[in-house]
């Protein structure tokens, strides 16, 4: 496919025998963009928490109120494909600043609703929206601007940002609820939003040139690229040659399933479900930080085996894993967190994940230069199945007074995902779409 040449822009305190190392400056650039995924990381597991309080408070369906979460999930991962390719147009600071005004703003918001629609327009589409910019691709764009040496550990390290901001907050936000209602914690969050957006803006730059510095490790000044031309354009266009492909309709349907039994049913569902059990909600967040915890570690542990073994044999292994955790969850909630109750949470944790770097290698092996971008909307098909799930399941729980059919259901699916990975095949003619 081809690539667009974009022609480097210089300026006199670029130049390059002006340029200097980044040293210090890269580590600060990483760190600022790391406190930005991290607080848009927090966002993403409030909605769980508020499934109870609001719906005693507005008497709500909790349908209706997942519906928000709902399409939090989906604009989150709709937004991700374009996300770089806003960055590269507009520059970093500019998107990732706005980005966290618009998760706060959204926030903020949600202190004066009087209505469901407001709860879906404000946490839904604008926190959505915002925190969608501020994934692995803003992660992958930092590192590979300021970064030569030392750039797999911060691209992991960033990359793992936003589970750190879920195990940060998630314990905390839940005290503070139980403690003093939702709308202290969601102000207070806010906040926080609104102070990392003016770290960005006064600290975060957009490329090493800006401020004459060489990247960290490099040895050669790098110009800064003009403003990227087209590339949401080829995004659309990478996903349009890809559904002409089998592998990509199978990786989409795996992802559309992990997605709907990971974060679509936890995130929003979890504490709920605890609750209906008499699992006190600062326990029931506890054990999804411990999930939390183990899924860094399944992930990591993950990218290792990928390297060793056939990543759709991989996949099997783990949704079936999944499969079996989730069947025997009805049987575990108790009012406390029992032994099996953590035991559940580790090995759900390790599986949780795990599936990214398998689907990665394969988007990878299969459309070559490509496979990114591919990964980012089979990413978004992940979203799509998690905003579906958050809101059927609370759907579910309305219907039927319980989420034991959910978990069962979601466990049937699982099985499904394991029979799609070893139905995938990397064939020669599919290295790139036609």
């Amino acid at each position: 496919m081809a690539q667009q040449t974009q022609t480097p822009v210089t300026s006199p305190a670029s130049a390059p025998d002006r340029s200097r190392p980044a040293g210090r400056r890269a580590w600060a650039i990483a760190v600022v963009a790391g406190a930005a995924i991290v607080t848009a990381g927090a966002f993403t597991t409030v909605p769980g928490l508020l499934v109870t309080p609001l719906h005693q408070e507005y008497a709500w369906d909790r349908g209706q109120i997942a519906l928000a979460a709902s399409v939090n999930m989906v604009l989150f991962g709709a937004t991700a494909p374009f996300a770089t390719a806003l960055m590269e147009r507009a520059g970093i600071r500019r998107v990732a600043a706005g980005a966290m005004l618009l998760v706060a703003a959204g926030a903020l918001l949600t202190n004066a609703m009087t209505a469901p629609w407001q709860l879906v327009l404000y946490w839904g589409v604008l926190i959505g929206l915002g925190s969608g910019c501020l994934t692995m691709t803003f992660a992958a764009l930092v590192t590979s601007r300021w970064f030569v040496r030392r750039r797999g550990l911060v691209t992991g390290a960033l990359s793992a940002s936003s589970h750190l901001g879920q195990l940060l907050f998630l314990p905390l936000l839940a005290w503070a609820v139980d403690r003093y209602d939702w709308q202290p914690p969601v102000v207070t969050l806010a906040l926080a939003a609104l102070t990392v957006s003016a770290l960005v803006a006064l600290f975060l730059r957009d490329h090493p040139a800006d401020v004459g510095a060489l990247p960290y490790g490099g040895e050669e000044f790098v110009p800064k690229p003009a403003p990227a031309e087209g590339a949401a354009r080829r995004t659309v266009t990478v996903l349009v040659q890809a559904m002409h492909t089998g592998t990509f309709w199978l990786l989409a349907g795996m992802f559309v399933i992990c997605g709907a039994s990971t974060n679509g049913i936890m995130w929003s569902n979890w504490v709920p479900a605890a609750h209906d059990h008499g699992m006190h909600a600062t326990v029931a967040a506890s054990m999804l930080s411990l999930i939390g915890v183990f899924s860094s570690l399944g992930a990591a542990v993950s990218g290792w085996l990928t390297d060793r073994f056939d990543p759709r044999r991989l996949l099997a292994v783990y949704f079936t894993v999944r499969a079996l955790t989730l069947l025997t969850l009805p049987l575990l909630f108790t009012a406390t967190a029992r032994p099996s109750m953590i035991a559940f949470a580790v090995v759900y944790g390790l599986v949780d994940v795990a599936t990214v770097p398998p689907v990665i290698a394969l988007c990878q092996r299969t459309y070559g230069d490509d496979g990114p971008i591919v990964f980012g909307w089979t990413n978004s098909a992940h979203q799509l199945g998690a905003g579906a799930s958050a809101f059927l399941g609370a759907t579910a729980r309305d219907l039927f007074g319980t989420y034991d059919t959910v978990w069962v259901t979601l466990s049937a699916v699982c099985l499904v995902a394991a029979l799609l990975a070893m139905v995938v095949r990397v064939s020669p003619g599919e290295q790139q779409p036609a």
